[in-house]
């Protein structure tokens, strides 16, 4: 068995400014499909750091998904446990666990098929119709967090 590496898909072209109108209207508390601010200490300067992500609510409880992998959000979060949530001037305190592969496959199918138009350029192939099994191995890199 071969180990899965890491997965980073850095913003490029059209989607850098894409991300910064949907992070200036999520600080404006203008939510696009769930979008949040979220806001996370940097792992090593301290600093808060923030990024625009989609919260996807899946049987009552709330997650966090990476689609671009092992971002730098994801490397502070994991070393946090939490940070914030924010949408206009509300902010909420967040804790979050991280779930094992096993766990993934069901939440990726309902993030992709909401917001699979925003982040389907993130994969190789058309993940709005992945089926079980590619999901799974879809599942080893991206991080999924739940939270609470």
């Amino acid at each position: 068995m071969t180990a899965v590496q890491p997965r980073h898909v850095q913003a490029a072209g059209f989607e850098v400014y894409f991300n910064k109108v949907v992070h200036f209207l999520t600080r404006k508390g203008i939510s696009l499909l769930g979008t949040r601010i979220l806001a996370v200490r940097g792992r090593t300067s301290g600093e808060w750091r923030t990024n625009p992500v989609n919260v996807l609510t899946y049987d009552g409880v709330r997650y966090l998904i990476a689609p671009r992998g092992h971002t730098q959000w994801v490397r502070n979060i994991r070393v946090t446990g939490g940070g914030e949530l924010r949408l206009g001037r509300r902010t909420e305190a967040i804790t979050v666990t991280e779930l094992p592969d096993e766990e993934k496959p069901a939440l990726l199918r309902q993030y992709f098929k909401r917001w699979g138009w925003e982040v389907a350029r993130f994969f190789e192939e058309d993940i709005k119709k992945a089926d079980d099994e590619r999901l799974a191995a879809i599942a080893a890199t991206v991080p999924v967090f739940r939270i609470g």
